[in-house]
């Protein structure tokens, strides 16, 4: 199945405790149907020191699910992502504006 959201994305969390927050993707997890979105879904985690690391209680981003995001259209709101062929090629459109992405 081809992928709706990709990394670098510009996405709006639609569920959760960041419900309304935006962000870029910075990884996403096809397998897991998961992403990572920088600043979103902030978790504590407890890192031991080592030679070349500090240590301590460092924020870290956990996954999200893929269905709880959605991509940011040019007018900043919310869209739903299709696909259609624009010159022999599959392209990426916003469902609400119908622009490729």
């Amino acid at each position: 199945m081809a992928a709706k959201l990709k990394k670098g994305d510009k996405v709006v969390v639609l569920a959760g405790k960041d419900k309304g927050k935006e962000g870029e993707i910075t990884s996403v997890m096809p397998k897991d149907g998961k992403a990572i979105v920088d600043g979103i879904n902030i978790a504590i985690r407890h890192q031991r020191q080592t030679a070349n690391d500090q240590g301590g209680r460092q924020p870290k981003a956990m996954p999200i699910d893929l269905s709880n995001l959605a991509l940011l259209d040019s007018n900043g709101k919310a869209t739903r992502v299709g696909f259609r062929m624009e010159d022999g090629k599959k392209v990426r459109f916003a469902k609400t504006t119908g622009d490729a992405i």
